[in-house]
């Protein structure tokens, strides 16, 4: 007998691949998503395909242009800075809650995501690149021991992750993020929220750079 699945389930897996061919680019700002098209392409009904859109445009990934016609949405330079002023103001937070709350595991655990992120630059792999910088700032968000600081950036994290992964100042991430692991590793928070200032404001300004070719203000 075939095991029929719940629609919830269909529903989180649908909205998940949309979700990672928008990040990984498959899917650009501009395509339209239709809901017959992806039924079919999935093999699912056109329910969950409409409630995974719905889901996405709430993540903002998506927006509808006519309440007929959906698109991937277009970044503005005005998205970036928003999302990056909220950036600013939670991860260099949580990285001065990590440098004084970090455990030798959980600094462990993040040489170990440096080492795969080196892999992965050497390799030239977007796609590994983009998962583990993702994994760890996550981690850093997690040493910091605070369930809201985490549930607050998880509605943005996945638009984050979209942005960045059109930066390809790969070797200068992998700078930026081994000297952010030796600012909380040495227990000061007011050094680890310096550097995790900076690296914000950096990753900004490459992501307007690459996103829309210009500086950013």
């Amino acid at each position: 007998m075939t095991k029929i699945e719940p629609l919830g389930a269909v529903r989180e897996r649908v909205t998940s691949e949309l979700r990672q061919q928008i990040i990984a680019g498959s899917l650009l700002p501009g395509d339209r998503l239709v809901e017959r098209e992806l039924a079919e392409r999935f093999g699912v009904s056109r329910v969950p395909v409409r409630e995974a859109i719905r889901a996405l445009v709430a993540e903002g990934f998506v927006h509808f242009e006519t309440p007929r016609r959906t698109v991937v949405r277009r970044l503005t330079p005005t998205d970036v800075k928003e999302l990056f002023e909220l950036r600013e103001a939670l991860e260099v937070y949580a990285a001065g809650l990590a440098a004084s709350r970090a455990t030798p595991e959980d600094l462990a655990e993040v040489r170990e995501l440096l080492d795969r992120a080196a892999a992965a630059t050497e390799a030239g792999d977007a796609e590994a690149i983009t998962d583990v910088n993702s994994r760890l700032h996550d981690r850093i968000v997690a040493m910091a021991g605070n369930s809201l600081l985490t549930e607050a950036l998880e509605p943005v994290a996945g638009r984050l992750r979209w942005m960045t992964r059109r930066n390809e100042e790969w070797p200068q991430l992998l700078v930026e993020h081994r000297e952010l692991y030796e600012a909380i590793a040495s227990g000061d928070p007011d050094r680890a929220r310096a550097h995790a200032l900076t690296h914000v404001r950096t990753n900004y300004r490459s992501t307007v750079r690459h996103l829309f070719g210009e500086e950013a203000p």
